[in-house]
């Protein structure tokens, strides 16, 4: 006898049809609408989501539960992650210090662990750039996909994960994953010259099952415009998303510092002597900057 009800996990959605592998059976994958019940609810299954399904005689399905998301970004629409491979290369085009940053405070915002994977590194050397990063506490690893080389300690990274990877177009995130498993076959575009940056070649959001375990998904190309609409975060929130400001949370003379100019300031002083580097700095005080106009009560909070 056939089960009526199965638990999977949605892995890829598109036009209006949600794919749904199935936790049981490995595998499986089980084409499904969405029950109307969600559209009341004002509910929307999302890539990540795990789901309960319920069976047609036809073997297809309609997602009717959601389960309770521990994470989830609006663009790339995305849930349940636990980390964000951040792909940014070092050359061709360089690297936007400021964009990574704000990808950064949006992780840590949503507690998505932040991995930054820096790209041609046989076009430039990323040491500088790369150890900006590092003593800031996040994990950075350096390849150049096309020589296949550092594809193994990302790799490594992925293991039992679900990771989304994210960047600017150009960065070379389609051909690093086409390295890491030449089975997804992800289309790669070319850079524009007269742009300075790719095409964007992903079509949709889609989990890629890994063969060591874990789920990749690749993203569309996406700006920082993007980002500002979808994910706020108010300037009180701001210093949290640094995380090599939280070890001077209430040592600044005043409370409810700021960051950005006042006297007494501990972060400003661990600036000045080198602790927190100045690229991450300026991007908080731009962050805070754009930060300051928004209030609670436009974003509904």
């Amino acid at each position: 006898m056939t089960k009526q009800n199965v638990r999977g996990r949605i892995i890829k959605s598109l036009g209006g049809f949600y794919y749904v592998a199935d936790s049981e059976q490995k595998g499986n994958i089980i084409e499904c609408r969405a029950r109307g019940a969600f559209r009341q609810q004002n509910v929307k299954p999302c890539v990540g989501d795990w789901a309960q399904v319920e069976l047609t005689p036809q073997g297809k399905g309609y997602v009717v539960e959601i389960e309770e998301r521990k994470n989830s970004l609006v663009r790339p629409p995305l849930a349940n992650l636990d980390q964000l491979v951040l792909v940014v290369s070092i050359a061709d085009p360089a690297p936007n210090a400021f964009v990574l940053d704000k990808l950064i405070a949006i992780a840590e915002y949503q507690e998505i662990e932040p991995i930054i994977v820096i790209t041609k590194c046989d076009l430039a050397d990323p040491e500088e750039f790369a150890q900006i990063y590092r003593k800031a506490g996040f994990t950075v690893l350096e390849t150049k996909s096309l020589q296949h080389e550092g594809i193994e300690s990302v790799m490594e990274i992925l293991k039992d994960k679900t990771s989304a990877f994210c960047g600017n177009s150009g960065a070379g995130k389609s051909t690093l994953l086409n390295a890491i498993d030449p089975r997804l076959s992800l289309d790669t575009g070319d850079i524009s010259q007269k742009l300075g940056r790719g095409r964007h070649t992903t079509r949709h959001v889609e989990l890629y099952e890994l063969p060591s375990g874990g789920f990749v998904a690749d993203t569309p190309g996406f700006s920082a415009v993007d980002l500002e609409k979808f994910q706020i975060i108010l300037k009180d929130e701001l210093a949290g998303c640094f995380r090599e400001m939280r070890q001077y949370e209430g040592k600044c003379r005043f409370r409810g510092c700021s960051h950005t100019k006042e006297a007494g300031c501990a972060v400003l002083e661990a600036v000045k002597n080198g602790e927190i580097s100045q690229s991450r700095h300026q991007s908080y005080l731009n962050l805070y900057e754009l930060a300051k106009n928004i209030k609670e009560w436009e974003i509904g909070r």
